[in-house]
């Protein structure tokens, strides 16, 4: 899995809405995603909101679904993250990454998930509260008790994550940040360095180059996304130009536009791991192949280009 150690699939397997879905639904969500070759599955504990199970359904799913599955364990590699609250409304009230949050964050998804272990956990927003030295205890704690094997981040910039780092005794491996054909903010500036024009606009404290030299793998959020959740690009008639393009390659390689779309992320050499949400198990098998799609550099471009993107 990109810049780690793990023999993970490249491709992810989130299961943000499975917290309404059926568990026989579910069970085929998984079946589809373990036949298409993906190994890795991500999770947070504020995912689904169903009225009767609240907060968490979506791992409650997947544990009902997991088992039902008959599939194993130790065939999986399992994410979650932690530190986010919201209401009803899905509007987040607050963070927190107290120690003894994470702590009991941890025990609630290992029980809803039905497993005695993580392979990695998040600290999922940076928190402007953030302790380092509680978080540092947290980790430590769930390392030696052998509830988390390894640890991470989502939507931190490179100085929130030296200063974690400068606390925990675990390496940090994943950044988990939004990125696909319609946000592509992470390398808009650096191709327009030393320009004044939009484009030019560093917004992440060369967040990219700086995950790369630290080695720590990129998981896409939402890699189908214009907007944060504005919607789907795919087959969305505000982007003829983009979806004339991802026709044109999906019709050359055989496989859908949102092969495509996987495809042109997991073309960029900082070995990034794409997130898909989906919980159809024909649009899992219809992603997934785009990680065997390899897209020329002419062909990335073009797409960069049809996506609205301008090169100086």
């Amino acid at each position: 899995m990109g810049n780690t150690s793990w023999q993970a699939s490249n491709i992810a397997l989130g299961i943000m809405r499975m917290g309404t879905l059926e568990v026989p639904k579910a069970v085929d969500a998984l079946l589809a995603a373990h036949e298409a070759g993906i190994n890795f599955i991500d999770s947070a504990d504020i995912y689904g909101n169903d009225p009767k199970l609240g907060r968490g359904s979506s791992e409650i799913h997947f544990g009902d679904a997991f088992v039902q599955s008959g599939l194993k364990r130790e065939d999986f590699f399992i994410q979650s993250k932690v530190g986010l609250f919201a209401n009803d409304e899905n509007q987040i009230t607050r963070y927190d990454s107290s120690k003894k949050h994470i702590l009991q964050a941890v025990d609630g998804i290992l029980q809803r998930m039905k497993i005695d272990y993580l392979d990695s956990l998040l600290i999922h927003r940076p928190d402007p509260l953030m302790d380092p030295e509680e978080v540092a205890g947290a980790f430590d704690e769930l390392q030696s008790t052998g509830k988390v094997r390894h640890f991470g981040v989502s939507n931190f910039n490179p100085q929130q994550i030296e200063l974690l780092q400068s606390a925990v005794n675990q390496r940090l491996l994943i950044d988990q940040l939004q990125f696909g054909l319609k946000h592509t903010e992470m390398i808009d500036y650096a191709l327009h360095t030393n320009m004044t024009d939009e484009g030019s606009i560093n917004h992440d404290g060369d967040l990219l180059d700086y995950l790369r030299l630290k080695k720590m793998t990129i998981q896409t959020w939402s890699p189908f996304q214009y907007g944060t959740f504005a919607g789907t690009f795919i087959n969305n008639k505000q982007f003829p130009q983009l979806n004339a393009e991802l026709a044109k390659l999906a019709t050359k390689y055989d496989v859908s536009k949102n092969a495509i779309a996987v495809a042109w992320i997991l073309k960029h050499p900082a070995k990034m791991q794409v997130l898909i949400g989906t919980m159809n198990p024909q649009h899992i098998q219809d992603s997934a192949e785009g990680s065997n799609i390899t897209l020329t550099n002419q062909e990335w471009y073009d797409l960069y280009l049809a996506a609205g993107n301008t090169l100086p």
